[in-house]
């Protein structure tokens, strides 16, 4: 969506920036009426931030309860990925651990509260996931149980599906055929993963992250090597 990102209120003259607060409200007075001072510009991104406070504690407390945390887990990474977008004020964002995890922890975290039992290695993997994704942290493929590991797969092809989106839009306006070659293929892998309903293993889920990692590398920096990498990857998945 492009937009006005520089905002100026027409009631008390205060000026801010939308792409900074996510918010048309008058950070001063509160008032909706505003008038943009600057170009109409690309921007996807949310100002929205991952808050699991509240999961943990309940992980936390004495009568600890699992699926309480999950429950409550699933709605906070639900509200944080809603309409999360990866061009900020026109330049490509970074595809962080932050994004691809909280996809990950819903999705996880979904299918242990309706569940009817978990057992420890799940239970540990939820634990893990949650204590470190609003830092970006995720677990390794290896850890991932393989009664999860689908989840995983549906998370890492949810996050790309949007990056590749926002990818394509920046280059509508930063043409490059070659990155463009590698998004459509990296597309197609995706659709491949979206087929098995997530069901590969996480370490094939991990190499298609790294391909739209570096083509947003090479996308902001200008870094040869980056888009090299990126085709290498893809050549050895196949």
């Amino acid at each position: 969506m492009r937009i006005r990102g520089e905002r100026e209120c027409k009631d008390c003259g205060t000026r801010w920036s939308y792409y900074e607060t996510g918010s048309v409200d008058c950070p001063n007075c509160g008032s909706l009426r505003s008038v943009g001072r600057d170009e109409r510009t690309e921007h996807t991104a949310t100002a929205a931030t991952l808050d699991l406070t509240e999961a943990r504690s309940l992980l936390g407390s004495e009568a600890a309860d699992t699926r309480a945390a999950a429950e409550r887990a699933a709605e906070a990474c639900h509200e944080f990925v809603r309409g999360q977008g990866f061009i900020r004020a026109g330049s490509l964002a970074p595809l962080d651990g932050t994004a691809v995890g909280a996809r990950e922890l819903r999705q996880v975290a979904t299918e242990l509260a309706r569940g009817l039992r978990t057992d420890d290695e799940e239970e540990r993997y939820f634990i893990d996931l949650l204590g470190g994704v609003d830092e970006g942290e995720r677990p390794p493929p290896e850890t991932v149980p393989d009664s999860l590991r689908a989840a995983r797969g549906r998370a890492v092809a949810s996050a790309l599906d949007v990056y590749r989106r926002d990818a394509t839009a920046y280059l509508d306006d930063h043409p490059d055929s070659e990155a463009r070659a590698v998004l459509d293929t990296l597309e197609d892998h995706v659709r491949r993963v979206e087929a098995l309903d997530g069901d590969v293993s996480p370490a094939h889920a991990e190499r298609l992250l790294g391909v739209a990692r570096d083509v947003g590398t090479y996308l902001r920096e200008d870094d040869e090597n980056a888009l090299a990498a990126a085709r290498d990857r893809l050549d050895r998945i196949g």
